[in-house]
């Protein structure tokens, strides 16, 4: 009979960066070759888990410790023989660069796969046994990439210094001139020699030859950087626009329209360069989140304070936070109060109350239990309060250093519209080669100059470069995630980006989520001649010797409203599962808890008219308990699990965005989960649910139109999984939540939902507008070109669509819903 193991993917394969990895299909295959071994797959992380590998083996064959030393051995082996790679470089400036580096990435001996992104990002996997990084690095260098100091790994800090200082004469910012400006400057240098050239072609006394070298001048600093671009392209074996544009500025040439040739560079150079701008502007939006903390921190140590660099806090280390200062790290208030702005990470618009914790030793061995008037985060903006905290997590561990990393890690992920473009543009580029291939040969057929098919030809070559196709999704998705990070959502890249537009209806978990999570006491109904007071003192006295958290709920309650006084002294406290307590008081045994409690117990049966109003309470939701002092019943308390604040409103809120379709799955009892949905305005409500009861309904949901989860991102992280879209709340400080979820609404706050779902519909209604420009202009223009339209119109139509494109793009930065 086979058996199973599962053993923490991170630990056999410490390197991969997730479980798609291509050396986990490796180490599946191996395992799967050894004898016995009759299975081996990854089961995903589920509750906060890591990813799984489980191995089906026959015990017979192969033993257990065998099985996980084979694991362990060959794991090791795939880990020293392939490096996993990912770097935030500077040089590249749009999707179409990001693709030729890619290629030639993968064109470089022993590179396994390799990864490049217009937000600036690298991934490659590389045989440790065929190559090095260090050769990896050679060839971005040879590209003009450069890493980024700053998220080089700390081993080779001193070897990049070092290399920075040999490589200083020659790199300004990617090796450029005037750094980051140099391409908009040669653009425009570009721009005042057309201008010139053109201007003095009407000037009699002016040689002609004067224009033509500004001419000249126009194609050196217009072509410049397309002359590169369309080199490091055909270096890699592909054809991107800048070589179409280069080649049809060198067709105008040879054809003696030099003006029209320098005026095609100028404005192809410009609309890059604006592009570019565009790119690095949305890119800074989000690189604007990794300095919201400070560089240093005020320490208490050895009885002195003193200031060091945050890199240098360690768990543990007391910090002094003045007033109007942001928090240097993550932790807990130990001492003082105060309001803390939350927004630059949870996006909270209101300050948040902050209390010091009773217990700073036990809060800093579990911080994530804490609620939200104890916990600090990094970035955070201390109001006007002193406070003491203790560091619970190092610089490089905390909520917004992670967020930095998870939104950097989805800049790379390429939506699937964003996938499609790219499929289309390998296509459409030859086919464009093509069809000017054979418009060079029109003067046969039309009996005219060749002159004037060549022309013909490279106008319909830049009117069918897809210029704006390229920067048309990758520009939209870069600015709604830096819009998202900014409002406290982290969308982990461009495909839930697109998925969260596409929703049709959202399931809730109903505790936590739509509830505050805590139950509270709503109604005291005291029976026959008893007083409120009474039947609260009897409850309290039982309830205070149990830990459930409906009891909890009633010692509070009775505590506020018994106007100090004392409870009574309750002891022999027995538990019956399912329907109560029983204690002893003032040596009268006490009963609390459901109508059955009373059915099945010993003494006088339960009156109609306090049953009647526990069924009434019931009916509307509530939890019961019905208190029994002897033989005297004293009454009947509710409590409930309260809906959130503004929960009805995020409710209505979501419909107007164009949600169908709300769920509520809970494993509470139906009725319960009925009274809260009529509450809410929510469409369906499923109670009495099991774990996988909630990944069933949430598949069957899936089955008919696509459906977000929202939850906790623990608990449901099963059922959030099967969504189209999951959703984790309250993300902030919850390592679990951010790895487990699509989306992480920073704040345990749901009114991030509607305006998460709004950028997204806003952003696949821009992407939509994007293509259709973009698609629209190559459909008019082609045609145009081949009737006659000259170059210099082309021209200005073709780059204004790219402009057009980049700029509605960027409107999403300043979305609001």
């Amino acid at each position: 009979m086979a058996e199973h193991v599962q053993l923490d993917l991170p630990i056999v394969l410490p390197t991969v960066p997730n479980a798609r990895d291509a050396c986990v299909d490796r180490l599946t295959a191996s395992l799967r070759e050894q004898a016995g071994v009759h299975k081996a797959h990854v089961v995903a992380a589920t509750d906060g888990d890591p990813d799984r590998l489980c191995i089906h083996y026959d015990p017979d064959t192969i033993s257990l410790p065998r099985i996980r030393q084979r694991a362990r051995s060959l794991g090791t082996e795939l880990t020293d023989r392939y490096g996993h790679l990912s770097w935030t470089v500077r040089g590249i400036s749009h999707p179409r660069r990001a693709r030729t580096i890619a290629r030639r990435l993968r064109q470089t001996r022993g590179v396994v796969e390799a990864e490049a992104s217009a937000a600036e990002q690298i991934r490659v996997e590389y045989d440790r046994s065929a190559t090095s990084e260090d050769a990896i690095r050679d060839v971005l260098r040879s590209m003009n990439v450069r890493l980024r100091e700053d998220v080089l790994d700390a081993r080779r800090l001193e070897e990049a210094a070092k290399e920075s200082d040999r490589e200083v004469e020659h790199d300004h910012d990617h090796g450029d001139l005037f750094g980051e400006q140099t391409e908009l400057i040669f653009s425009i240098l570009a721009g005042v020699c057309v201008a010139a050239g053109f201007g003095l072609s009407f000037m009699e006394t002016v040689p002609g030859s004067v224009s033509l070298g500004l001419y000249v001048g126009g194609y050196v600093f217009g072509g410049y950087y397309t002359a590169r671009e369309a080199i490091d392209t055909l270096r890699a074996g592909g054809f991107e626009v800048d070589f179409l544009m280069l080649v049809a500025a060198i067709g105008a040439a040879v054809l003696g329209k030099w003006p029209e040739g320098a005026f095609l560079l100028f404005l192809f150079s410009l609309g890059h360069s604006l592009e570019h701008y565009a790119m690095r502007r949305a890119r800074r939006a989000i690189e604007s989140l990794a300095d919201l903390a400070p560089d240093t921190a005020l320490v208490r140590r050895d009885g002195e304070e003193r200031e060091v660099p945050v890199d240098e806090l360690a768990v543990g280390d007391t910090v002094i936070v003045k007033p109007n200062e942001r928090i240097p790290a993550d932790g807990v208030v130990v001492t003082g109060e105060s309001a803390v702005n939350q927004a630059p990470v949870t996006g909270e618009s209101v300050p948040v109350d902050k209390a010091p914790v009773h217990d700073p030793e036990a809060a800093l061995q579990a911080p994530d239990d804490l609620g939200a008037a104890h916990r600090l985060f990094a970035g955070t903006i201390n109001g006007s309060g002193a406070l003491e905290m203790r560091v619970t997590r190092r610089a490089d561990e905390t909520t917004i250093s992670r967020v930095v990393q998870m939104v950097t890690e989805a800049e790379a992920e390429k939506s699937p519209t964003e996938r499609f473009t790219d499929r289309f543009e390998r296509y459409f580029v030859p086919a464009v080669l093509a069809l000017v291939g054979l418009l060079l040969f029109a003067w046969v057929p039309l009996n005219e100059p060749f002159a004037d098919s060549f022309y013909r030809a490279m106008a319909v070559l830049v009117a069918a470069s897809p210029c704006a196709l390229a920067i048309a999704t990758p520009s939209a998705v870069l600015s709604a995630l830096a819009r998202a990070g900014r409002g406290g959502v982290l969308v982990k890249g461009g495909d839930p980006l697109e998925q969260l537009g596409r929703l049709g209806a959202v399931a809730f978990d109903k505790t936590g989520t739509l509830t505050e999570g805590e139950p509270e006491v709503t109604d005291v109904h005291p029976h026959g001649d008893t007083t409120e007071t009474e039947l609260l003192r009897i409850a309290a006295s039982v309830e205070q010797l149990s830990d459930h958290p409906l009891a909890e709920a009633v010692v509070t309650y009775a505590s506020a409203h018994l106007a100090g006084e004392s409870l009574a002294d309750a002891h022999d406290l027995e538990s019956i599962t399912g329907r109560g307590l029983r204690a002893t008081v003032d040596d009268d045994s006490v009963h609390v808890g459901k109508a059955v409690l009373f059915d099945e117990s010993d003494g006088p049966p339960l009156p109609n008219a306090l049953r009647d109003t526990a069924e009434t309470l019931e009916a509307e939701g509530r939890t019961t308990m019905i208190v029994r002092h002897g033989d005297t019943y004293l009454g009947v308390i509710g409590l409930a699990d309260t809906p959130r604040p503004g929960a009805a409103d995020v409710v209505n809120r979501l419909r107007e965005t164009g949600i169908r379709r709300m769920v509520m799955i809970s494993g509470d009892n139906q009725r319960v989960v009925d009274a809260v949905a009529r509450q809410l305005g929510i469409d369906e409500a499923r109670g009495d649910l099991l774990p996988d009861d909630k990944v069933d309904a949430v598949r069957a949901l899936r089955n008919e139109e696509d459906v977000a989860m929202v939850g906790d991102g623990v608990n449901d992280a099963p059922a959030m999984a099967n969504a189209t879209v999951g959703i984790a709340m309250g993300a902030a400080g919850s390592d679990a939540a951010l790895e487990t979820a699509d989306v992480a609404l920073m704040a345990d706050d749901l009114s991030q939902l509607p305006f998460a779902v709004g950028l997204s519909r806003q952003t696949r209604r821009i992407i939509t507008q994007n293509l259709w420009v973009a698609l629209g202009m190559v459909a008019i223009l082609v045609p145009a070109t081949i009737a006659g339209l000259n170059i210099g119109p082309a021209v200005v139509l073709h780059e204004g669509s790219t402009l057009a494109v980049v700029g509605n793009a960027l409107r999403l930065l300043i979305y609001s819903p």
